[in-house]
């Protein structure tokens, strides 16, 4: 499979509050290639073996509050949250818990994460094509 990009959709909205933790266009994106996920937002960076996509599903709509900013963690289950709008997004759960959140020391582990692309149904299925 050749290398495909996905571009975040950014709701008017997000875009200040994304902006001031260095989240914009530029600085952020996934990636699928052959062989594994890569997801940037902001300073916040993941990467995972595509075999390790367990479920892939379509969520959402999300609460602002909860979405709008920073990468968010989620409190009740370590989940990561890459969220550019309140639409529409992606959820992945993995078989092996992935860093993200403080991807440096790799210390907090989570079971899931939420992308917000703008062509949520593409990232969707081309994920399905390899989640297990």
């Amino acid at each position: 499979m050749p290398l495909r990009r996905f571009e975040f959709a950014f709701e008017d909205r997000y875009v200040r509050p994304a902006r001031l933790f260095g989240v914009t266009p530029r600085t952020s994106g996934i990636e699928v290639d052959d062989h594994e996920l890569r997801a940037r937002f902001g300073t916040w960076r993941i990467a995972t073996p595509l075999a390790n996509i367990r479920k892939v599903q379509v969520t959402g709509p999300y609460r602002f509050v909860k979405t709008a900013g920073p990468a968010r963690l989620g409190v009740t289950d370590r989940g990561l949250t890459f969220a550019t709008n309140s639409r529409a997004g992606v959820q992945l759960d993995f078989a092996q818990p992935i860093t993200g959140i403080d991807w440096r020391l790799g210390l907090i582990k989570h079971p899931n994460l939420t992308l917000t692309p703008t062509d949520v149904d593409g990232l969707a299925d081309l994920l399905r094509l390899t989640a297990r």
